[in-house]
Parts: C-alpha cells; structure tokens; sequence
C-alpha cells in the first residue's frame, strides 16, 4: 500500500478547557493508481484526515495513530522531511482557489515556484515545463494564461492553476480536497474528469474529499463514509451505491436528486 492509516485520532485543545477530539480511530489504506473517496457533511472530520496527510495541521491539533507513507510514519517526521515529502512525493488541491493562490502573483510563476526550488530548475525550463502543465489541465491558450493574475481568471481556470501547482512536483499521492466546490455542474464535471484522466495517464494515487456523494461516485475506486469524526462505512464505492450498510450513507443517498441517484447507481 501507498498510504496507510491506522487509528487516526486528531484532538484539539482549547484555553481553559479540556481537548475535543474530532476524527475518532479511523482507519484505511490507499493503494498505487486508486482513488479513493471521502465523504461527509460540513464537520465530519473529512478535511482534518486531508490536512493530517500532508502535516499542515495547525498548532493546537494532535494526531496519534499512524499515518505510513511508504514505510515512513508521517505523524513522526520532523519538518524539514515533511517539507520534502509536500514538495516532491504528496501534491495538494485545496478548497477555494481564490484564497489558495497568491492574488499578488501571476499564475505561471505560481506554478513555477515549486519546480524551481525543489528541483533546481531554471527559470526557462520551469516556465516551459508550466506551459505543459497548463496544456495537461486544459486551459486553452496557456502561452497568454501563464501570465495572467488569478483574478483575472474563472473559478474553473483557477482551479485547474491549483491542480499544476499540485502536478508540478510530480507527486505519487494527490489530495484533493473539495475540488469542486463552488463550481458549476460543467465546469465540475470537467475538473473530475481532469483528474480521472490524471490517476490513468501518470498512475498516481487520489484522496478526493467532498461532501457530495455523487462527486465522489463519479471516480472513486473505493469510499470512506465519515460522520462527526467517525468512520460509518467504506468499501469499493459500488457496493456502497447499491448497498450501503449504515442508515447514514442511506440519507446521503436519499438527499441527491432522484435522476442524479437513478444515474449513479445505472452506472455503478
């Protein structure tokens, strides 16, 4: 297995009072070329795993359990390895790309940055390497987009920038975390299929985490059903479709339109 996770706990504390756990013991493992979901409502813990993954928790959380990259322990590695292992080995899609990127900078140099600093290259290379990446996240006209500031782009173009910045280190593992949040339904279903076609042409691994059972649906191998920190359910993501074992994952079912769950579950 690529990612293993074991007995995950995330707490965090507060001043005066006692701490307050939020992910509950929960395990699963992650293998070469698989995607798999996370799923669950606002606060269920989906996005404290994803944050765990990468060691970008902020000071007052604390994680115990394992988290195995390939034999290595996240949990236990000092900065400057989990510094390394962001920059080359685990890419990251944030929510919002809007906030995520640098308003202040144009896109390119953005994407650029990464490349320069952890595998020294120059800056011509780095911005024809960018111009690759844009053309492999289907931005049209790249060679005029590479220079554009972020407000200057759609949310979808924008998004597909956060995607080569999480390329740009030629990552074994990417984590997406609510990719298509905010997004229109075309646009969504392009940035899905963007990264269906990414985990097929360079065989990397996907974390894709949404609270939206039917984005997960779309590309998911196998899904993990998350509710207030704990694991409801997980399982390859068409047995979940068809039959979902947790009262749960039945809600999350019944709250999607009927059409979209009828499309779903044809084509599970």
């Amino acid at each position: 297995m690529m990612l293993d996770v074991k007995d995950l706990r995330v707490s965090f504390t507060r001043e005066r009072l006692p701490p307050v756990e939020v992910v509950h013991g929960v395990s699963f493992s992650v293998a070469r070329g698989e995607v798999l979901g996370i799923v669950g409502e606002s606060g269920s813990g989906k996005s404290v795993i994803s944050l765990t993954m990468i060691g970008l928790l902020p000071g007052t959380a604390q994680a115990t359990g394992q988290v195995m990259f390939e034999g290595r322990d996240i949990l236990r590695l000092p900065e400057r390895d989990l510094c390394k292992l962001r920059g080359n080995r685990i890419g990251m899609i944030f929510q919002e790309p809007m906030t995520a990127l640098n308003p202040a900078m144009r896109v390119g140099a953005q994407i650029a940055e990464g490349m320069i600093l952890n595998k020294g290259l120059s800056r011509k290379a780095a911005r024809a390497e960018t111009l690759r990446l844009l053309d492999m996240v289907q931005i049209s006209r790249a060679s005029e987009r590479i220079d554009s500031f972020p407000h200057e782009m759609s949310g979808g173009q924008r998004q597909r920038v956060g995607i080569a910045i999480a390329l740009a280190s030629n990552p074994d593992l990417l984590i997406a975390d609510e990719p298509t949040t905010a997004l229109d339904v075309t646009v969504q279903a392009e940035i899905l299929n963007i990264l269906d076609d990414l985990v097929t042409d360079l065989g990397i691994s996907l974390i894709l985490v949404s609270h939206d059972l039917g984005v997960i649906a779309r590309i998911a191998d196998r899904t993990l059903v998350m509710c207030q920190g704990e694991e409801m359910e997980q399982g390859a993501t068409e047995d979940i479709l068809r039959r979902p074992s947790h009262a749960y994952t039945r809600q999350l079912l019944d709250a999607m339109p009927r059409r979209a769950r009828a499309s779903l579950e044809e084509g599970a």
